[in-house]
This record gives C-alpha cells, sequence and structure tokens, in this order.
C-alpha cells in the first residue's frame, strides 16, 4: 500500500477503486486496515464528482450510475449521464426503462445453467436509464410484484454521523414517498 498515508488512503487509491483498477493485494489491505481513516467518506465524494459532468453535489451513491444529488433545494436521484429521476424518496425504477423477461426463451438469454427460475412464477426485470441506457438494476421477483425500493438513505443521519450535518436536514427526508406517485397515478387513471 505504497499511497496510504498516514492520514489513511490517498484520493488517487480511492480513484483506481472506484475505476476498479486497484489490484487486489491492495484491496485486501484497505480491508484488513484496523483503523479506517476519518475523511475517506469525503475524499471518496470527490472522486464521484469529479467524474461526473454535472454541477449539482452529490450526496451519497446508492448504485454504479445512481446517485442521490442535492440540486436547489431537493434531492433527486440523478445517473451518471445527468438523467434525473425525482426525489429520491420515491423509487427510481418508476421512472426507469424496464425490460421484463418472463418466458424460457428470454430466460435462457441470460441463465447458463439449468437452475433457472420458473417464468410461471418469476419474471426477471431489467433497469435501464432512460437517457443514456445504462442497466441499473435487476430483479428477480414473483410475477406481478411491485418494483422493489432497495436504497432509500437517511442521509442527514449518515452526515450528522461524518461530522458535517446538513443545512437542509430535516426529518421529514428520511421517508419512502412512492406511493404519492403511484396514487397520483390513480387519480389520474380515474380510479
Amino acid at each position: 500500500m505504497s499511497e496510504q498515508t498516514n492520514e489513511g488512503i490517498s484520493k488517487n487509491k480511492l480513484k483506481l477503486l472506484v475505476e476498479g483498477k486497484l489490484p487486489l493485494d491492495d484491496i485486501h489491505a484497505l480491508l484488513r486496515m484496523p483503523v479506517k481513516d476519518a475523511d475517506r467518506f469525503w475524499k471518496y465524494l470527490e472522486v464521484l464528482q469529479e467524474r461526473v459532468t454535472w454541477k449539482e453535489k452529490i450526496l451519497v451513491r446508492i448504485s454504479e450510475h445512481l446517485y442521490v444529488v442535492e440540486k436547489g433545494q431537493e434531492r433527486i436521484v440523478k445517473c451518471d449521464c445527468g438523467h434525473e429521476f425525482g426525489d429520491y424518496r420515491i423509487n427510481w425504477k418508476l421512472s426507469s426503462l424496464v425490460y421484463a423477461r418472463t418466458s424460457t426463451e428470454e430466460f435462457d438469454e441470460i441463465f447458463t445453467t439449468q437452475n433457472k427460475p420458473n417464468p410461471e412464477i418469476v419474471e426477471v426485470r431489467e433497469f435501464y436509464c432512460p437517457t443514456c441506457l445504462a442497466q441499473l438494476g435487476v430483479e428477480a421477483v414473483p410475477a406481478g410484484y411491485p418494483f422493489l425500493f432497495e436504497v432509500l438513505p437517511d442521509i442527514d443521519t449518515l452526515y450528522e454521523w461524518e461530522g458535517k450535518p446538513l443545512k437542509s436536514a430535516n426529518k421529514d427526508w428520511f421517508q419512502n414517498k412512492t406511493a404519492t406517485l403511484t396514487a397520483k397515478w390513480a387519480k389520474e387513471a380515474g380510479k
């Protein structure tokens, strides 16, 4: 770990880690560090911010291509490419492109073993960004099951724990608002 300093891991090494270019020995050494550097989260956010072309402040990364960002008074989900999915408290999957695999033939395209799901009871959903078409997520669920909402971070508590509370902190941020959107759609549909 030549780039590990007294303060911890270097920003350059974090960049290599994010890019998937850090050697395995260095990754193992990071995992074995008895004490993690106190500013690693902030260095990580700097690395992420430098990788995107848009100006909104990244608050947290929620997947390979998705971030919760601060946009004015809002917190939204945003893709690497700049596509905005809206309020982070609403499942971003509702605003994505979805391909649902529901047949044996479609399962054969992605499963190479005999242990394939049964298409009579399971569907495999693939979620894509409407702008750049990056695959953002995959879920295998019972047919007709609602979209899984895997990540709803308590950002205010995280920032408080990290010693830098956000000015916009509010207990109302940490709640699932997905039902408000689906209720709006139902009302618009006249149901």
